[in-house]
């Protein structure tokens, strides 16, 4: 019978090469996954994901119509993983993720005498970054409430131009998350 014995030092050599592979890239579990029409399967954590900003009123978008008497919010989050890439670089890695969970605003509930408050869900947009899958990098979904899956919104969209024209860092709207602004201007991202 034959043994091999690999040294500590070597494990622990052959352990950190595997983590710096990987280093910077969000793990695929993280990232956008895909059923097979192309529509974006719907992350159920995403709430579990790093919080950006939330807004309210801002008028932009296809959910931006449904707006009736009261304005919405708007509450993005990205996967942890494009996140601590971003801090790193000032720019999103491949397999980015954000997330616009655009909801109703009330101002009449139990205590509340002014201002507006979150309540329902009227849907979520997603911002996808795949440069092997999206000829443009970027593509933009939208996803019902309840919806398992969302279909991509076609390269016609203004969605596409918008973005392009007035993304602050690599087609996102990066100005409207302020604990970023600062990182994307120290490291030469901004545009």
């Amino acid at each position: 019978m034959k043994h091999t014995l690999i040294s500590t030092g070597g494990l622990a050599v052959t352990l950190a090469a595997f983590a710096l592979i990987g280093a910077g890239q969000p793990s695929t579990a993280e990232g956008p996954r895909f059923n097979d029409k192309g529509e974006l399967l719907f992350p159920a954590n995403y709430r579990e994901w790093i919080f950006l900003s939330s807004g309210l009123g801002m008028n932009y978008g296809p959910l931006a119509a449904k707006a009736e008497d009261a304005p919405q919010f708007d509450n993005v989050f990205v996967t942890p993983a494009a996140y601590k890439s971003f801090l790193e670089t000032g720019r999103w890695p491949d397999q980015t993720m954000l997330l616009i969970e655009v909801r109703s605003s009330e101002t009449k509930g139990s205590i509340n005498k002014a201002g507006h408050f979150q309540s329902g869900l009227v849907g979520i947009e997603a911002e996808v970054k795949d440069e092997r899958r999206f000829s443009g990098k970027w593509a933009f979904f939208s996803l019902g409430p309840g919806e398992a899956a969302g279909r991509q919104r076609p390269a016609t969209d203004s969605c596409y131009s918008c973005h392009a024209e007035h993304g602050a860092v690599d087609n996102t709207f990066v100005q409207f998350y302020p604990t970023l602004v600062s990182v994307a201007k120290q490291k030469g991202a901004w545009k």
